[in-house]
């Protein structure tokens, strides 16, 4: 069963997404990323080439020749998630989910999702955690706030 957890309270969701990348990428955690925004898949795949600020993390499109090889994966589309390539942990960065993509959703093994402080964006939340649960999907929240206040 997929596990999904939401890290809400973001204040910039960008650079929240980025820093789990990173821890991700540390603990040796590959991960697959669906942007299916072409804005944002380009805005996204710049800001990977300067994090963390003294490095980069590698990433390629899912359809890629060197996607076996590379931890981070950048999926554009909803059917390039089914490439045998992606990572085991999806990091869902689209503002709308279809039930059909979450039926795709459900091959892996856990989905992260970041939450900024916008009004409509955390409905369209709410919205995909009904979707999910609907769907079976196990659903945890992170409240990104408590984590700033910790030293």
């Amino acid at each position: 069963m997929t596990q999904v957890f939401f890290y809400h309270n973001a204040p910039e969701r960008v650079q929240a997404a980025c820093a789990l990348l990173v821890k991700s990428y540390e603990q040796g955690k590959a991960m697959t990323l669906f942007i299916p925004d072409t804005e944002r898949a380009e805005f996204m795949d710049r800001i990977l080439w300067t994090q963390p600020a003294t490095g980069f993390l590698p990433h390629c499109p899912v359809d890629s020749p060197l996607a076996a090889e590379t931890p981070i994966l950048l999926a554009r589309e909803a059917q390039s998630l089914l490439n045998p390539a992606c990572a085991p942990r999806l990091f869902n960065l689209a503002e709308e989910t279809s039930d059909e993509v979450i039926q795709i959703f459900a091959r892996f093994a856990s989905l992260i999702e970041v939450i900024g402080l916008d009004a409509q964006e955390r409905e369209r939340a709410r919205k995909r955690v009904q979707s999910y649960k609907a769907a079976g999907f196990s659903v945890g929240y992170k409240d990104l706030t408590k984590e700033r206040k910790q030293p």
